[in-house]
C-alpha cells in the first residue's frame, strides 16, 4: 500500500478558504463542498480544507500551531511568491527576513495558519 501524505488545515468557511488557496496555488480543487475541499499539488501532497465545525473529534486548536513551508529557487521568486500572496489575501506576518535557514517571509490566511516560503540558505563545503 501506498501511502500519499494530507495536509488538513481546520477553516470556518471551506469555500471561501479554497478560493484563497486557488490564488495562492494556482490550481483549482479537485473537491469542493460546504464542508471540505481538497487539492492535489504537483508532488502529490493532499490539502484538504476540512470545515472546523465537523471535524471529528472535535479539534481544539486553531490556525497559526503550526506552519506549512515551500522552499523556493531565489530571492527573485521568493518576492514574486510575497506578491502573489499577498494579492491573494495573505496577511503578512513576518517581512521579508534573513534567518539562519535562509530568506525567508511568513503570512497568514484567513483562519490564521501560517504559510512560509524561503529560499534555503547555502550550505558550506565540507
Amino acid at each position: 500500500m501506498t501511502a500519499l501524505p494530507y495536509i488538513l488545515l481546520y477553516v470556518e468557511d471551506p469555500r471561501q478558504s479554497a478560493t484563497f488557496y486557488s490564488a495562492l496555488l494556482a490550481s483549482q480543487p479537485v473537491e469542493a463542498s460546504d464542508t471540505f475541499a481538497l487539492f492535489v499539488l504537483d508532488n502529490g501532497v493532499k490539502l484538504g480544507l476540512w470545515a472546523r465545525a465537523k471535524v471529528q473529534p472535535a479539534a481544539t486548536m486553531t490556525g497559526g500551531g503550526s506552519e506549512y513551508a515551500i522552499s523556493v529557487a531565489d530571492e527573485t521568486t521568493l518576492l514574486q511568491t510575497l506578491a502573489d500572496w499577498q494579492a491573494a489575501g495573505a496577511t503578512l506576518e513576518q517581512p521579508v527576513t534573513a534567518m539562519d535557514f535562509g530568506l525567508t517571509f511568513t503570512v497568514s490566511d484567513p483562519d490564521g495558519h501560517r504559510l512560509r516560503a524561503f529560499v534555503p540558505a547555502t550550505m558550506p563545503q565540507a
